[in-house]
């Protein structure tokens, strides 16, 4: 966790601003999509860095903090529903002592002496999908999931098909009002049924849809379009709260508890009622024992003050009451062998070793599967097949690696590949990097997808009628393979005539398409080719210098020839060469970051063979840029902000049509900063530096003022 001691205010502010961004993107996954990317305790983590960062740097609490939030914004088809009261989430504890700290916290504000007893309910803590039952004169009228705590989705005729749920409460002093929340989750037992009913049904086995755990089955099941199929899933309910209502049948957490229990709505029979912290914490020791033997998962208890007039006197922060929290398990752990190392290549050509274990049951699911991250992960933890390992699902999602318990023996450590697996290509990693990354990105099986699809992009070589799905398709039939092949697909247009979709005009325009890109803007073809690091400002600025891309090719093979030992192997260009007008290094912007990319590119022989392939089907312009003689030309100008009627690259394009050179950063020398809404740092620079500061809208005045 980032050290808020170490970071300047200006560092806070950038890391609190990727904090509430990444936070948010988990939310969605976790809440919205049922996906989630990482554990609990990650997600915990940076939550709790974001909370160091906030309690150290107050005024730099942002509008989107991830302590604002509550779950995530329901996106899915189903009907969106405001809730009466707000759904909240509750702060997490992780050791006895933070327990002991909330319990001081409530005796604090309420004022109470330091021994004074303070009565909490204890409970499991299911790990299901939240949702709300709104019961009107005792009949069930509207269910929703929590969504992002103020808006759900109405998922009424799916909960009406769960049998713990009743259509119609019974029983005693039932309020004409009252919102019963809890969790829907799915048995244990009932999720493995689930996922071998699945799998028989499938036609084809290997293509099964299969839930990764009871939660992700519960969520997707519970949020269908057609209620029929949640009907078909095994779900259940357990109530833990309540939300609007008109009157409450008690003056207590548990009091109510029970009512609703009555109410014929399942409640947990490990409820309790507890004054002293030695109480709480006997009980989750009991719970956290007890666990693996309960029918359904839980990841925690859950403590709440029990008088509910003491609830209403200490209210909520921004997203959480200040009466609850939960008391969070450590993940749970097993014993297995490490039968095997795969090294997996993804679409953007990063190496991933993934381990294979001997099966294994940790936290009642079955991992055989653990990613084992970078070629430095398996140096810490020094692991080689046959190894004994701790394997744990952290926060009972993401399995991972914890301890080597044989690494003492005497073997030879695993040999981290240095070629791709899949094409050969050599595989580099780039200082102060941690992956390893294929360089045959042309031509890598498990890039191509990736690589074709950037290439044919709107910023790149923008080929209409070439979609994602139209990809996928030819490199399924195996008619594209490498950026060369788009323009041979003209020899395939009879045997594409006769496939579904497909008919004589969209084949011909297509055709069309691809033929009107023979004479490619050459920034925009090597932009289009993936090399790493060159982006579309990188590669204008690289074709500005070269004119040719044959002059770029030249240049490189000039730099692999001069800078090699005599065995043939490459070494960095010295700091000179940054340093000689003539020489690539000598652009703005281009570092040795890029130039060394550049040499890896072409340094592997697969990609000059896919290079000449692309070469012999277009012809690129010499690359010259017309400038507009404009109020910017021969000035640095900086972009700021969220720009809102262009991208980025867009604006610094436009720039340098106006004769103007587009900064990353603000500095003496910068004569105009364009700043758009949430400019930070660049724009307090700006300001400190007497600089000239305008809008996005005065931008576009400049640009068009210059015709």
């Amino acid at each position: 966790m980032t050290d808020p001691a170490s970071l300047t205010e200006a560092e806070a502010a950038n890391r609190l601003m990727r904090l509430a961004r990444e936070v948010a993107k988990h939310n969605r996954l976790y809440h919205d999509q049922d996906a989630p990317e990482i554990s609990d305790a990650d997600y915990d983590a940076l939550i709790r860095e974001n909370n160091a960062l906030e309690a150290a740097f107050p005024h730099l609490i942002r509008a989107d903090s991830p302590n604002a939030q509550v779950g995530a914004a329901a996106t899915s088809a189903l009907k969106k529903v405001p809730h009466a009261v707000r759904m909240m989430s509750l702060d997490n504890g992780f050791a006895d002592e933070d327990i002991a700290e909330f319990a001081a916290r409530v005796r604090r504000f309420l004022a109470l002496a330091e021994d004074a007893p303070v009565a909490m309910t204890a409970e499991p803590k299911i790990d299901g999908l939240s949702c709300s039952l709104r019961y009107e004169q005792g009949k069930l009228v509207l269910a929703a999931t929590r969504g992002d705590g103020t808006t759900g989705e109405d998922v009424t005729a799916n909960v009406r098909t769960i049998a713990d749920i009743p259509e119609r409460l019974t029983g005693e002093a039932i309020p004409d009002l009252f919102e019963v929340r809890g969790e829907v989750y799915m048995a244990k037992a009932d999720f493995v049924a689930l996922n071998q009913r699945l799998l028989d049904e499938a036609e084809d086995a290997d293509k099964a849809r299969q839930f990764a755990n009871p939660r992700n089955a519960a969520a997707g099941s519970l949020r269908q379009k057609d209620a029929s199929v949640t009907a078909s899933r095994p779900l259940r309910f357990l109530a833990h709260g309540w939300g609007a209502h008109s009157a409450l049948p008690a003056d207590t957490q548990l009091g109510v508890m029970q009512a609703i229990a009555s109410w014929g709505l399942p409640v947990s029979d490990m409820l309790v009622c507890v004054d002293s912290i030695d109480a709480i914490l006997a009980h989750y020791r009991a719970i956290e024992r007890a666990r693996a033997d309960l029918p359904f998962d839980i990841d925690g208890v859950v403590y709440k003050v029990d008088r509910l007039d003491w609830q209403q006197r200490l209210g909520f922060v921004a997203k959480a009451p200040r009466w609850a929290i939960a008391h969070k398990f450590p993940a749970e752990r097993a014993q297995t062998t490490l039968e095997a190392i795969d090294i997996q290549v993804g679409r953007t050509g990063k190496l991933t070793p993934v381990g294979r274990l001997t099966p294994v049951t940790v936290g009642g699911v079955v991992v055989s599967n653990v990613t084992l991250h970078n070629a430095d992960e398996i140096e810490r933890l020094g692991v080689r097949p046959g190894d004994r390992i701790v394997v744990q699902r952290a926060g009972d999602v993401i399995p991972q690696v914890v301890d080597n318990l044989t690494r003492d023996e005497v073997r030879e450590p695993f040999p981290f590949p240095t070629h791709c697996p899949v094409c050969g290509s050599e595989a580099v990693r780039e200082e102060e990097e941690v992956d390893y990354r294929c360089t045959g990105g042309l031509i890598c099986a498990a890039q191509r997808f990736e690589r074709l699809r950037h290439f044919v992009s709107r910023a790149a070589l923008d080929i209409e009628g070439l979609g994602e799905k139209t990809i996928e398709e030819f490199l399924d039939l195996g008619w594209i393979k490498e950026p060369a092949d788009i323009f041979r697909l003209r020899t395939h247009a009879g045997e594409l005539l006769g496939r579904e979709g497909w008919k004589e005009k969209s084949v011909d325009n297509l055709l069309a398409a691809i033929e009107a890109k023979r004479a490619p803007d050459a920034a925009k073809l090597l932009f289009g080719l993936g090399i790493r690091h060159v982006g579309a400002v990188t590669a204008r600025s690289l074709m500005k210098k070269v004119v040719t891309l044959q002059g770029l090719r030249h240049a490189i093979d000039q730099m692999n020839e001069m800078y090699r030992t005599s065995d043939g192997a490459r070494v960095k260009a010295p700091a000179d060469y940054f340093d000689d007008a003539d020489m690539l290094g000598s652009i703005d912007g281009i570092g040795s970051t890029v130039i060394e990319s550049l040499r890896d590119f072409f340094h592997e022989p697969h990609n000059v063979e896919a290079w000449d392939d692309l070469l012999s089907e277009v012809s690129p312009p010499d690359y010259v840029v017309e400038t507009t003689a404009s109020a910017v030309t021969g000035k640095i100008v900086v972009f700021t902000g969220k720009l809102e009627t262009m991208s980025r690259d867009e604006a610094k394009a436009q720039a340098e049509r106006l004769g103007a050179k587009a900064a990353g950063s603000v500095s003496a020398k910068t004569d105009l900063v364009v700043a758009g809404p949430g400019a930070g740092s660049k724009l307090k620079q700006a300001t400190a530096l007497g600089i000239e500061v305008i809008s996005e809208e005065a931008w576009a005045d400049i640009v068009r003022a210059a015709g």
